[in-house]
């Protein structure tokens, strides 16, 4: 016998479970931001006297009570949102006194979008904090590995030397690149206030002397900004939205995905520090934290790609472009917050192996510092015959399963070379420890 999963559960959300984000946007907490502004309105317009004194307080409190979400969710089919039936609740709570300054001037879409815009500005906060989490974990690493040599792979397949403080210092630079985008457009996150069409008729028709006032004070009441226009058919608050999170979704991805390659058994220079485990076969340490953001690196695109859609909203308030929206972005904040969170525990515990790093840089018999050889046995036997000789010994060092060095030894016309210091990929890693100071640099 099982037990049926509540109203909201995220039994196959894994990613995003338990994080920050998981309280954030659920429906308690996005009817909390409902009722946030609608008192927000209430205030705004008590404080450029349009509503009597006294009212502000009276919605806020009223807002501030019990208010039924699944109740809301099943009524607000019949108008097509839940503002519709919380309007109408939230004036019942507010009593005979204050209730009709409930909503006052306001349309649906004026009170969805400002709630969408709060649910993103309180999501966005603990991801800019586990960003920054991830960033100081990967300068520590980066730091430490400054000088680590390890094989750089180029489409799948060993190429040069680099480090693994390079590598640590790239995975920074996309998450800290991430943090400066959902910065700024977190800070950006704007109010809406335009009434039925945009015109803002409604609140000049109650009262209100000065609507670019009234919605500037919405927004201090709310703690967004203050937009130029009311952005009702102008979705570049939710384009914006789309992109930062699909982009930091792509940047811990990446860090995910060579985290996965480089923890294979076969090649172990990297593990987390927190493996999972399996159901069937007891030997197995997976990285489960990597393949939850490898998971929803791959489902941001088309998240995305559906809010950008919506940028095609006909006249002065759409159908169905705004209401295609909410779902999509809700999930694209979940599953943002779940790999910041997750990305905070893989980069805080990753293991690097230093000396599987240095064995696999062996495994062509010293075929990965081929480049360097090539310039410099250039100058000494001539770009013709170094190539020749390098493109043979090759051939024989991977035939015969021997150390290029050893082949090199050999060679008459290279006795007096230090042949030690020419073949060490620790000694061919170019600017990589420069770049990664560099890298670092940057806060």
């Amino acid at each position: 016998m099982t037990s049926a999963a509540r109203p909201g559960s995220a039994l196959l959300a894994p990613g995003w479970t338990g994080s920050p984000a998981a309280r954030t946007t659920d429906d308690d907490a996005y009817l909390r931001a409902l009722l946030d502004a609608e008192a927000a309105l209430t205030r705004a317009q008590e404080a450029l006297g349009a509503v009597p004194e006294g009212a502000g307080a009276a919605v806020t409190s009223a807002a501030s009570g019990a208010f039924d979400a699944r109740s809301l969710a099943e009524r607000a089919r019949g108008g097509g949102n839940p503002v519709i039936p919380l309007v109408a609740d939230l004036t019942e709570a507010a009593g005979p006194e204050y209730g009709p300054y409930v909503h006052r001037g306001a349309t649906s879409q004026d009170i969805m979008d400002t709630a969408t815009m709060l649910v993103a500005a309180r999501t966005l906060d603990p991801v800019l904090a586990d960003l920054d989490r991830v960033q100081e974990a990967l300068a520590r690493l980066a730091a430490r590995h400054r000088d680590t040599a390890m094989a750089a792979r180029t489409l799948t397949q060993h190429a040069v030397p680099t480090t693994f403080g390079l590598k640590a210092a790239g995975w920074r630079s996309l998450v800290l690149d991430a943090r400066d985008r959902i910065t700024a457009v977190r800070d950006a996150l704007p109010a809406q206030l335009g009434g039925a069409a945009g015109t803002a008729a409604a609140f000049t028709a109650y009262g209100v002397p000065d609507t670019s006032a009234l919605s500037a004070a919405y927004a201090r009441e709310t703690g967004l900004a203050a937009p130029l226009l009311p952005w009702h058919t102008l979705r570049t608050p939710v384009a914006d939205l789309a992109a930062c999170l699909a982009f930091a979704a792509g940047a811990l991805g990446k860090l995910a995905e060579d985290v996965l390659v480089l923890g294979r058994t076969e090649i172990g220079e990297l593990a987390e520090g927190g493996a999972g485990g399996s159901s069937a076969m007891p030997h197995k340490a997976n990285p489960v934290r990597s393949t939850l953001i490898a998971a929803a690196a791959r489902r941001a695109p088309q998240l995305a790609a559906t809010l950008y859609g919506s940028l095609v909203a006909q006249d002065e308030r759409p159908a169905g472009a705004w209401h295609a929206e909410w779902e999509p972005l809700r999930d694209l904040l979940r599953l943002v917050g779940g790999a910041a969170r997750d990305a905070a525990e893989l980069a805080e515990g990753l293991r690097v192996d230093a000396d599987a790093m240095r064995a696999n840089l062996g495994l062509t018999h010293g075929l990965v510092v081929s480049e360097r050889l090539s310039a410099e046995l250039s100058g000494l036997l001539g770009r013709a015959r170094a190539r020749e000789l390098l493109t043979e010994l090759a051939r024989r060092a991977c035939a015969e399963n021997r150390p290029l060095v050893e082949l090199l030894a050999r060679e008459a016309d290279l006795k007096d070379v230090d042949l030690g210091e020419l073949t060490d990929p620790a000694r061919y890693t170019g600017s990589a420890g420069a770049l990664t100071d560099r890298a670092l640099e940057r806060r």
